[in-house]
């Protein structure tokens, strides 16, 4: 059976339990999509990942024109 690729949208990915989150499942072979409303931030967390695996999309979970933005672009890469 081919091997399935793991993939993570975490959102609240530039700090505290998110950015936790993203840096362990990124240690274990996952590809993450990084969300938050502070893209500086999610950008620090992408650096400490793996780069090749890692997706920054700032987001705002209250917008539903953001969120449509998250699915769009990690369904597009």
């Amino acid at each position: 059976m081919p091997q399935q690729k793991k993939i993570a949208l975490i959102t609240g990915a530039g700090s505290g339990i998110g950015r936790a989150v993203a840096l362990a499942l990124s240690r274990d072979g996952w590809s993450n999509v990084l969300a938050g409303r502070r893209e500086m931030e999610l950008i620090e967390t992408a650096n400490a990942c793996d780069a090749e695996r890692t997706l920054v999309v700032p987001t705002d979970i209250n917008d539903p024109v953001s969120v449509k933005n998250l699915f769009n672009q990690t369904k597009r890469t």
